[in-house]
């Protein structure tokens, strides 16, 4: 006689869900697992949809982290904000490794569907401009694709000429005795900002002596550590579309390669990546 098979009832398990909440319900399976709509018959094109879904919840979160971590510094409330700050760097980790499941995709293949994507690009992610604008890059121009949705274009703007969350490591500085200068203070936070020599002359203060200012010290590197990550997620994404599309134009009308190169100069932390010369 075969063995009985294991029933996870006998453990306990709930198997029944007739009017109960179940994990399907819990996650909306049904709508996440229903929003991927092709638009062509190629097979890949479900890679691409789901890659790019994938990455935009990835991205929901890394905005609800930095809003926390952002307030918390604001409110001298630092160290609980490392855990977030940690957190959007492993999100950027799992975001890179994405990229490596999109390689798999052929020029060959990616070209069985890529004119069906009209004129959508990676570039018109509301939320990367969000997170983008959080973490200081403010370019005004990037808010042009977003005009024709009202709540998203108003939502960004709020964002933009909100301080950001190195705007709010800055005053933090200067509330622990830093002398920090009216243009870091003071400046209009929704321009992308400048490197500022009393932020910098600050941080040197800091880094050379850890002990002294620990939670500061901490603070930077957490901030670097992320721009570490966010800086490989930029070079994976050149990378990734050389591989695939070479130097055509980008399905928004980019200069596509040459536009995300162009990216990877824009620096958001400076003095904490220039002091290290000065250590």
């Amino acid at each position: 006689m075969a063995p009985k098979a294991y029933d996870p009832a006998d453990d306990g398990a709930q198997m029944s869900f007739d009017g109960r909440m179940s994990y399907g319900d819990y996650l909306s399976l049904d709508k996440i697992l229903s929003a991927q709509k092709p638009v062509s018959t190629a097979d890949d094109e479900l890679l691409f949809i789901i890659q790019h879904q994938t990455s935009e919840l990835w991205m929901k979160l890394a905005l609800h982290e930095l809003t926390v971590a952002k307030a918390r510094i604001a409110a001298d409330d630092v160290q609980p904000a490392f855990k977030q700050l940690a957190r959007v760097a492993r999100i950027f980790e799992q975001l890179n490794s994405a990229w490596d499941v999109l390689r798999t995709m052929t020029p060959s293949d990616y070209t069985t569907f890529r004119n069906a994507l009209g004129q959508s690009s990676g570039f018109q992610s509301f939320q990367y401009r969000a997170i983008e604008y959080m973490v200081g890059n403010k370019n005004a121009a990037m808010m042009r694709p977003h005009e024709h949705v009202d709540g998203v274009y108003a939502w960004l703007e709020a964002i933009r000429q909100d301080t950001s969350l190195y705007d709010e490591a800055i005053r933090l500085l200067a509330r622990n005795g830093f002398s920090i200068s009216d243009a870091a203070l003071k400046r209009d936070v929704s321009a992308p900002y400048q490197a500022d020599e009393s932020v910098r002359l600050a941080w040197i203060e800091v880094y050379r002596d850890p002990a002294r200012y620990w939670p500061l010290y901490e603070l930077a590197e957490k901030l670097v550590d992320f721009e570490d990550y966010f800086r490989r997620w930029r070079f994976n994404h050149v990378t990734t579309v050389e591989r695939v599309i070479g130097f055509k134009r980008g399905t928004g009308g980019t200069s596509g390669v040459n536009y995300l190169k162009r990216m990877l100069d824009v620096v958001l932390f400076p003095e904490l990546w220039a002091l290290r010369a000065d250590l």
